[in-house]
């Protein structure tokens, strides 16, 4: 029961989890069910499943505003993942083969980790406007400050002696980083990316929250307007659904791209 070490089996652990949600599901029924929480605070699992068939097709305008908002969504995240990769991970890569290169960037991404993101969103506003790009460019703050230093752990967390061996075989220092310490820190590199593009799925709604015409967000922001909770309930189910699908694939391809290592 008590020892981590010891590995579940797949049915085992798929039985488990199925025990969990089922759990979350009959109390939320009772709470809901026998109106010890109103539907203004906690709407039933029933009414969300309703509110998912109705924001999936609009008779009315002939469209899906949960397929439209979902669209909107995941490209911001989409663009802003790639930003992400592409900046983030050469800067992390840097930092942790240059302790000089460390030093003059560490005090000015690590304070951000600890420190609420959320909390730049006015300055962004101010200085690019309330349109895509300050959209974009709150996910991708978001998510880098957590990248560049995990992505440097990465590197450092590499034995010194694949640098040394390099260096013997007559690698330069920067061959030796790049032929040596680069390829085995590429699965906690992986993980890295992993976690910030899930943390820009936590942000979506802030970055949306802003003159938003299209998005999760928005849909989320109009129907508490109008004390829709059981739209807000149903839009934020799917962005925790998306999060999943996200990481699980994410997760899938690290393990078939670096299949040796285990997790």
């Amino acid at each position: 029961m008590w020892n981590p070490y010891v590995p579940l089996g797949a049915s085992q652990r798929r039985t488990l989890s199925l025990v969990g949600v089922v759990s979350v599901l009959i109390s939320w029924s009772l709470l809901s069910g026998l109106g010890l929480v109103g539907p203004a605070k906690l709407p039933a699992p029933w009414d969300v499943g309703g509110a998912l068939v109705r924001l999936s097709w609009d008779v009315g305008r002939g469209e899906s505003p949960l397929l439209i908002a979902t669209l909107w969504s995941t490209s911001r995240v989409l663009v802003a993942g790639m930003l992400v990769i592409v900046i983030g991970v050469p800067a992390g890569v840097a930092m942790g083969a240059s302790p000089k290169i460390d030093a003059i960037f560490s005090p000015l991404i690590d304070p951000f980790r600890s420190a609420p993101i959320v909390a730049v969103l006015p300055i962004l506003v101010m200085w690019l406007g309330i349109g895509e790009l300050m959209k974009i460019t709150f996910l991708f703050l978001g998510a880098v400050v957590y990248l560049v230093p995990m992505v440097r752990d990465a590197v450092r967390s590499v034995p010194h002696t694949y640098f040394t061996s390099a260096r013997d075989l007559g690698a330069t220092e920067l061959e030796a980083v790049r032929l040596s310490l680069l390829p085995m820190a590429m699965p906690r590199i992986a993980d890295a990316i992993t976690v910030a593009v899930s943390v820009m799925w936590t942000y979506i709604t802030v970055a949306e929250y802003i003159n938003a015409e299209r998005g999760l967000g928005q849909l989320i922001q109009n129907a508490r307007r109008f004390s829709a909770m059981d739209q807000v309930f149903a839009g934020i189910f799917v962005i925790i659904a998306l999060a999943l699908i996200t990481y699980s694939a994410m997760v899938a391809l690290r393990r078939r791209v670096f299949h040796w290592e285990t997790t």
